[in-house]
């Protein structure tokens, strides 16, 4: 059994990574930290896990009892602990912030298995990548990969509400999300820079912008992505090359039909459809912002580490009805 231990436990993503690794066949929780829940059945305040598990939330920190550590902090906070606290060698980490993902002086491998399995089999530290991120970089990295990103690529993609995390803010409460729309951080989303890492990855430079339109959804989970490519490449082999590329990924398809967004929905994979027109191609990708966006993604990084079954314990159902 892999030996786990979840910092950040009480927010949104430590809930859900919670629920995934309870069905997970060769993974044992150590302990969920909260200090400002400490002492509470993690239960009451992820109410959906009641009669799952009698787990308890913990201020402590045994890291010598666990083999991996999930980092389910807020943006800038996993840093800040690592120069506070000292981590055993033998303690592997996967990050889910953006603290490290960006290549720099650290040994952190970027955790998009489509593109770093390889890397993500031997690293001792994950860098998880960002929701918005994995749905815009699995759109275009096909593309990348035929060498097409040579224009201005146009991304607008939606996201559920559980994406702002579990704090209440203005723009997250029932009355102003529901039945709402509304855009933030126009060209300026901070997952612009790991998107294009990627892509300079994969095609060898990448002269042309990522023009991101965020969009805020009147629903809880899931992101559905557009992204407009300028080319003049035949159909046919954009198609066959998309096909390609996910053939052999896990959690990665693509869709000969277009698809929505509840196909994706509960679960740890990610569409892709492609329609070609004069010169341009839309490709449209979907996922779920707290699975293939977050945990999902991470305990599939998880067990490409620890070398077992790659779905193992992310065999989930879509919410398609």
């Amino acid at each position: 059994m892999i030996r786990i231990g979840i910092l950040g436990a009480a927010g949104y993503t430590g809930g859900e990574l919670i629920r995934v690794l309870l069905g997970h066949p060769e993974a044992e929780i150590v302990f969920a930290n909260s200090e400002s829940n400490a002492g509470n059945l993690v239960s009451d305040v992820h109410e959906g896990l009641l009669g799952d598990t009698s787990l308890r939330f913990t201020d402590q920190m045994p890291f010598e009892q666990v083999d991996v550590l999930f980092f389910c902090f807020g943006h800038g906070k996993s840093l800040q602990f690592l120069q506070e606290h000292t981590i055993p060698e033998h303690v592997k980490i996967i990050d889910l912030a953006q603290d490290f993902r960006i290549k720099g002086e650290h040994d952190y491998v970027y955790g998009l298995p489509e593109i770093n399995r390889q890397e993500i089999l031997k690293a001792h530290h994950v860098a998880n990548p960002g929701c918005f991120a994995t749905a815009i970089q699995l759109a275009l990295l096909p593309a990348a990969h035929l060498n097409l990103l040579k224009d201005d690529v146009s991304v607008n993609a939606i996201t559920g509400s559980t994406g702002a995390g579990q704090k209440p803010g203005a723009t997250t409460h029932f009355s102003w999300r529901t039945d709402n729309l509304s855009i933030y951080k126009p060209f300026q989303h901070q997952h612009i820079a790991e998107i294009c890492q990627s892509l300079r990855q994969v095609q060898g430079y990448l002269n042309a912008d990522i023009d991101f339109i965020p969009y805020r959804g009147p629903f809880a989970r899931g992101i559905f992505c557009t992204a407009v490519i300028k080319t003049k490449a035949p159909a046919d082999d954009i198609v066959a090359a998309y096909k390609d590329f996910y053939a052999q990924a896990a959690f990665t398809h693509y869709s000969d039909k277009a698809i929505d967004l509840k196909q994706v929905v509960n679960t740890n994979k990610a569409l892709v459809h492609v329609d070609c027109f004069e010169g341009k191609v839309l490709v449209t990708s979907a996922i779920d912002n707290l699975l293939k966006g977050a945990v999902g993604q991470a305990v599939q990084n998880m067990n490409l580490m620890f070398g077992i079954d790659e779905t193992a314990g992310l065999r989930l159902k879509a919410s398609a009805f």
